[in-house]
């Protein structure tokens, strides 16, 4: 039997904070969403779990990411897929 303590499990919560945080800090109204702007908000999660971010890019078929735009009322404004 084992009991595995997982870095991503017990960040979950502050990871949604800070990816939260950077998309309302980078995405303004107007904003194009570019790839290079999405890697930027990438990076708060690369912080808290590095190995998740590696994984996200290490598969040749790579794994599908889909960011949703959400406007104060939070209506979807827009859908960027990858």
């Amino acid at each position: 039997m084992v009991n595995l303590v997982v870095g991503t499990t017990n960040n979950n919560a502050a990871m949604s904070l800070s990816i939260g945080k950077a998309a309302k800090s980078l995405i303004k109204a107007g904003t194009v969403v570019t790839e290079g702007l999405l890697n930027r908000i990438e990076m708060a999660y690369r912080a808290y779990d590095p190995c998740l971010g590696c994984a996200t890019h290490s598969l040749p078929g790579k794994i599908p990411l889909q960011v949703s735009i959400h406007d104060a009322a939070g209506e979807v404004i827009e859908v960027v897929r990858s």
